[in-house]
């Protein structure tokens, strides 16, 4: 039995001992009260018979109660102040075994966990795929080995990352010095050498940390270190909420900023009608459009879906602006435009492909007032990249919605695509009118929610595409929107392995004219 958990069980002792003594003081306390109270009845009616005549009688009996009724009521609320001191006790004593019990659970549990996992010395593995490596860090650095949304393989500890670290270091240094109270030098964070860190999903967060033996008397200080582990254990699982979640009444209106590309526009359309309009969704299409090149196609395309689908009570609007396209200033007067107070804003892009389960999810994981949904997108790669590459004649579209790590990436740096109330859209103030051009609004508005008390959802989600589109980066672009512009150009034309038999592609065909060669010689 761990120190703890003794003193716990001594808390526990000391605490039934105070409760029992309390009870018989009281009991006591009550009896010496009904004796004295009746030893003062029985005097007051002694005295009441020598009384001269009714008038004294009277007055006798009223300066008796007097004199008898302040003693009754000290008494009375000493006793309640007793049997107060006395419920708060069983209170505390409750929540003292409470906390034994939880204290005694969680070590149970903890030891369930560590037995099949042995993280001192190691376990059996089936593959290496199982293995979960280490991050190896100091004071102001962490070595990553995966890299995350910065795409980082080195970076500084920052937010929860840092807090994690400063933690354990602390707790480590701490329990150094507490075997040293008696010598000079005591070990501080500083003297850290280096770390490692993992996190393990079924047991918890395992810590390795290397410090610089003070003991250690050589004149380079290197050679000896004390290792101090540390184990960060998960806890048991615990429900936190369960509610039904009705998403059958709630209208969804799809708003999709444009400028010119009436092709991409007129295959947007056909999609969503062949989702939305004939499967009867309950969903409304938004199109600002920016200038007057094209606007007259789009109008008549608009008008011409309206017409021939007016019994399904289709609901598509047009808004026109001037000037020179702006996504953020296209989606703002989009959200303006709509006239539902409640309704869910779904904001879009006219390269995006999406299906019936995204819109669920987009449903479910919205809230007004207390979660907004931040979608990770697939984007696919150049098909003409991926298909042609292995000689492979490219699929019709809807064959090229596949999820795997040659046809696409998972576009965690893009927060383009999201779906939010109207009332919270209006309330963290919308986008920021004063971007202009290509991307740095959607980040903006972005960071307006999770810098707000609201919650922000952001996942994968398999039910929502970007299409591979040639880019232009515009020379008039700031060198922020510029880079951002480049790196987001080359990251959707293909995968590295991709991107790597194009370089080398001279070799490939070396080697193909080889093996032909070879197979026509036998």
């Amino acid at each position: 039995m761990s120190k703890q958990q003794c003193g716990t069980m001594i808390k526990v002792r000391l605490m039934w001992l105070l409760w029992l003594l309390l009870t018989v003081s009281l009991l006591g306390f009550i009896l010496v009260l009904c004796c004295v109270h009746k030893m003062e009845l029985d005097c007051s009616g002694k005295k009441d018979q020598h009384l001269p005549n009714e008038d004294a009688r009277r007055d006798r009996h009223s300066v008796g109660e007097q004199s008898s009724e302040t003693p009754k009521q000290q008494y009375i609320q000493q006793i309640k102040a007793l049997k107060a001191a006395l419920s708060k006790t069983e209170k505390e004593l409750i929540q003292v075994k409470t906390s034994q019990q939880y204290l005694l659970d969680f070590g149970r549990f903890v030891k369930s966990k560590l037995l099949p996992h042995d993280i001192i010395h190691g376990v059996s593995l089936k593959t290496e795929f199982e293995d979960v490596s280490f991050n190896r860090f100091t004071l102001n650095r962490i070595y990553l080995v995966d890299p995350g949304l910065g795409k980082r393989v080195i970076e500084k500890p920052i937010g929860y990352k840092k807090k994690d670290l400063n933690d354990v270091l602390l707790q480590a240094v701490q329990s150094l010095n507490s075997r040293r109270r008696h010598m000079s030098d005591h070990y501080k964070p500083e003297h850290l050498v280096e770390g490692l860190y993992r996190n393990v999903p079924t047991i918890g967060s395992q810590y390795e940390l290397y410090f610089v033996d003070l003991d250690n008397k050589t004149k380079d200080k290197t050679g000896k270190y004390i290792k101090v582990s540390i184990l960060r254990a998960y806890g048991p699982q615990m429900v936190q909420e369960t509610k039904v979640k009705d998403t059958t009444s709630q209208h969804i209106d799809l708003i999709v900023p444009l400028s010119g590309r009436v092709d991409k526009l007129k295959l947007f359309i056909d999609h969503y009608t062949r989702l939305c309009v004939l499967r009867n969704e309950d969903v409304s299409l938004t199109i600002v459009y920016f200038g007057q090149d094209g606007l007259i196609q789009v109008r008549s395309l608009l008008d011409n879906v309206s017409r021939s689908h007016q019994h399904r009570g289709v609901s598509i609007k047009l808004v026109t602006l001037d000037g020179k396209f702006s996504r953020g200033r296209g989606l703002q007067a989009g959200a303006e435009a709509c006239t539902r107070s409640d309704t869910l804003l779904f904001l879009c892009d006219v390269d995006i492909l999406f299906s019936l389960e995204f819109l669920q999810r987009c449903r479910l994981n919205s809230e007004a007032g207390h979660r907004v949904y931040y979608p990770i997108v697939f984007s696919l790669y150049n098909p003409h990249v991926v298909y042609l590459l292995h000689d492979s004649q490219i699929p019709p579209q809807p064959q090229q919605l596949v999820i795997s790590k040659e046809t696409g990436f998972w576009r965690d740096f893009g927060y383009g695509m999201t779906c939010q109330y109207l009332s919270d859209f209006k309330k963290i103030g919308g986008f920021d009118a004063d971007i202009r051009g290509w991307g740095g609004e959607d980040v903006h508005l972005y960071r307006k929610y999770i810098r707000s008390a609201m919650m922000v959802v952001r996942a994968t989600d398999p039910g929502i595409f970007h299409l591979w589109h040639s880019k232009d980066c515009d020379q008039k672009l700031s060198s922020d929107q510029y880079r951002s512009c480049i790196r987001s150009k080359a990251l959707n034309e293909a995968s590295h392995a991709q991107l790597g038999l194009l370089a080398f592609k001279n070799e490939v065909d070396l080697h193909r004219s080889y093996k032909k060669k070879l197979k026509l010689a036998r």
